[in-house]
């Protein structure tokens, strides 16, 4: 009987504790899609990409030209000739992976350049959140745009609008 009453005060307690806790979602793709300066500087992203993306494209056009003049002249050539031409194709193609990666590898031109623009955007927004949560006492803040896991979320828990409210972007 005394384990019973003692189980019993335990998950009393432990319930009592669950429900103390506050918790909120936001979306943050919605509030991003509100937030006009994160919708232009997507726009530059994707306009120096594409800028970037073409220079390199161009670039193994040359490769790709010089490598099919190189086959139909093959023939014809001495060997210290087709050494030359071979290693002019191989230069030519690895200065080509060169800049795409200079361009868009992991610490590439358009990754710094997402940084610059969209770090000051999404810190504001954290900001917001962070002040609304602190202010609103919720213990628990999740994003539902990238927790695959959250199956459903009951809009009256959703702060994105609130959010928006805070940033200055009424709905």
């Amino acid at each position: 009987m005394k384990k019973l009453i003692i189980l019993f005060a335990f998950l009393v307690g432990t319930l009592g504790f669950t429900h103390a806790q506050k918790f909120a979602i936001v979306d943050m793709e919605y509030i991003l899609k509100h937030v006009p300066a994160y919708e232009s500087a997507n726009e530059q992203l994707n306009q120096v990409s594409k800028k970037w993306q073409s220079e390199v494209e161009e670039k193994m056009q040359v490769v790709q030209n010089l490598y099919k003049t190189y086959q139909t002249e093959v023939v014809f050539m001495s060997p210290e000739m087709k050494t030359k031409r071979e290693n002019e194709i191989v230069d030519k193609e690895k200065a080509t992976q060169d800049l795409k990666k200079k361009y868009f590898g992991p610490e590439g031109e358009l990754y710094k350049k997402r940084q610059s623009l969209m770090k000051p955007i999404q810190d504001e927004v954290y900001n917001a959140i962070q002040t609304l949560s602190n202010d609103k006492g919720y213990q628990l803040v999740l994003d539902k745009s990238s927790a695959m896991n959250i199956i459903f979320s009951s809009p009256r828990i959703d702060i994105s609008d609130d959010v928006l409210v805070k940033l200055g972007y009424s709905k």
